[in-house]
């Protein structure tokens, strides 16, 4: 179990009421569970809550339990996202207060499917643009990159870090496209990587650590070429080739004319779990809702990283690892009663292959707009023609996504986990 300093403020809400509120959380974090957020008990108003169940033990350590009779009443704050679907057992406690272990005494965890636990996405001298995030999320920032930022094991094989997810324990296939860049930047840093291409065979545990096989295929003055397999022990999961360049004095310039929508903060943040990253969507078009309004077949999204290391090679991957995210999303938009909400129950959605153009070196702390384009859906699969263009106009990156929406067969629909289900 790790225990350290939370670096973001924290609530915890009872419907419109607030029952506590801190800068001075400690985060608790475990393998294969759901990370805990600790509220010092002295930023705890316990005016509403009594103390219920006996002490007992805990995943964490020993506590004492407290609940509440407090009806949740109506909710007009960032807490209304969770007050419809939390669970309202009667007499279930909704904090517990640690004695124990020593590092956690005199701190609370709040229940986060019956309180709203949420988090103030900012920190000090940071830019503009405060986002909130439902607790508990898949992680920071830092986690992402730590994942991305593969260390080479033995000549040209590289391996990542694992961070793993209960909810969703398998890797996302722009994950390993990102991790792939990184491993190609470390075998050439005098190189950046221009194209990468890579098809995802089978699904990879989360929770494992991914080995990436590079293969020089050739080096050139120019140019050098590099094929790469993603093994997590003795399987296959991904395979593609990498280009690398030396950047050249340009002869001519031109690129595509960005999309006219709003900037980044004309357009509604979205949570998509991770602290330090801030995700706008254009018109606010991007949902998992079935019942959504139908619209064109295109979604276009802000991305800004707060702080990432000055290496290019991260950079980029940071790039690709978001390319995954939205493109089976723009595809689903013109058709009513379908929507995301239903992946991995009763429909098979996934990501097939990605192909990724960098056209100039990516800063991936500034903002970014990705616009995707559905171009093809039919026969169980769809297409996508994307470009990446930076806050002034310029066209960073372009990639195309194949991707598969198909029905489950009948008979399997009923032992599907839609924890691991593609």
């Amino acid at each position: 179990m790790k225990v350290e300093r939370y670096p973001y403020r924290a609530r915890a809400w009872w419907g419109e009421t607030l029952l506590a509120e801190s800068d001075g959380c400690l985060l608790v974090e475990r393998d294969d569970a759901l990370s805990v957020l600790c509220f010092p008990r002295g930023d705890i108003d316990f005016a509403l809550l009594h103390e219920g169940e006996e002490p007992r033990s805990c995943p964490e350590g020993e506590a004492s339990f407290w609940s509440t009779d407090a009806p949740r009443g109506a909710t007009d704050s960032s807490a209304s996202w969770h007050a419809e679907d939390s669970k309202q057992e009667d007499g279930r406690s909704v904090l517990r207060v640690f004695t124990d272990p020593p590092q956690l005494v005199g701190y609370g965890a709040f229940d986060p499917e019956r309180a709203c636990v949420e988090v103030v996405d900012q920190v000090e001298g940071d830019q503009p643009g405060t986002t909130i995030k439902r607790f508990p999320t898949w992680g920071d920032a830092r986690d992402l990159i730590d994942l991305l930022d593969v260390h080479q094991e033995d000549g040209h094989s590289f391996v990542s870090a694992t961070r793993s997810d209960p909810r969703r324990p398998v890797v996302e296939g722009s994950q390993m496209l990102g991790q792939a860049i990184v491993a190609a930047g470390r075998h050439a840093p005098d190189r950046r990587v221009v194209n990468a291409s890579m098809v995802f065979l089978r699904p990879a545990d989360s929770g494992r650590p991914l080995r990436f096989e590079l293969s020089e295929l050739t080096a050139g003055r120019a140019f050098s070429t590099v094929a790469v397999q993603v093994m997590q022990q003795d399987r296959l999961c991904a395979a593609g080739t990498l280009l690398l360049g030396v950047v050249a004095p340009e002869v001519i310039r031109h690129s595509a004319e960005p999309p006219g929508v709003p900037g980044p903060y004309d357009s509604p943040p979205y949570d998509m779990g991770v602290t330090g990253r801030d995700v706008r969507i254009v018109d606010g078009a991007y949902t998992n809702d079935s019942d959504a309004p139908v619209g064109p077949p295109t979604l276009d999204a802000w991305v800004r990283f707060r702080v990432v290391p000055d290496d290019p090679a991260l950079h980029a991957g940071l790039l690709a690892q978001f390319t995954g995210h939205m493109s089976i999303a723009a595809a689903l938009r013109p058709h009513p009663g379908i929507g995301q909400d239903q992946a991995h129950r009763t429909l098979s959605m996934g990501i097939n292959a990605i192909n990724l153009s960098l056209h100039r070196a990516v800063h991936a702390d500034r903002w970014m707009l990705y616009h995707h384009l559905s171009t093809f859906a039919g026969d169980g699969l769809t297409h996508s023609e994307c470009r990446v263009h930076d806050e002034a106009g310029e066209l960073i990156a372009s990639f195309n996504v194949d991707a598969m929406i198909r029905p489950f067969p009948g008979s399997t629909t009923d032992k599907l986990d839609e924890r691991t289900a593609l």
